[in-house]
């Protein structure tokens, strides 16, 4: 499956598990560094949807357009 097609659910699974890998330490070099490379897609895949949901709630939350005040989502 593409990491584009992933959900936020399954790509934050795939990274856990390249996450865990990494951590065991018994991987060749070029398996490691091709673990990072996937690692990193699927963080920037995770943060890429956690900011169109963080958008898509400020929007809910208020729409500037029609008089309504955006409110920001605090992050935590």
């Amino acid at each position: 499956m593409s990491d584009e097609k992933l959900t936020f659910e399954q790509a934050f699974e795939q990274l856990e598990q390249v996450v865990q890998q990494l951590e065991a330490g018994d991987l060749s070099l070029d398996r490691s560094l091709e673990l990072y490379r996937k690692g990193m897609a699927l963080a920037r895949l995770c943060q890429e949807t956690l900011d169109q949901a963080e958008q898509q709630v400020q929007r809910i939350a208020g729409i500037g357009d029609d008089g309504l005040e955006l409110v920001p989502f605090a992050r935590s």
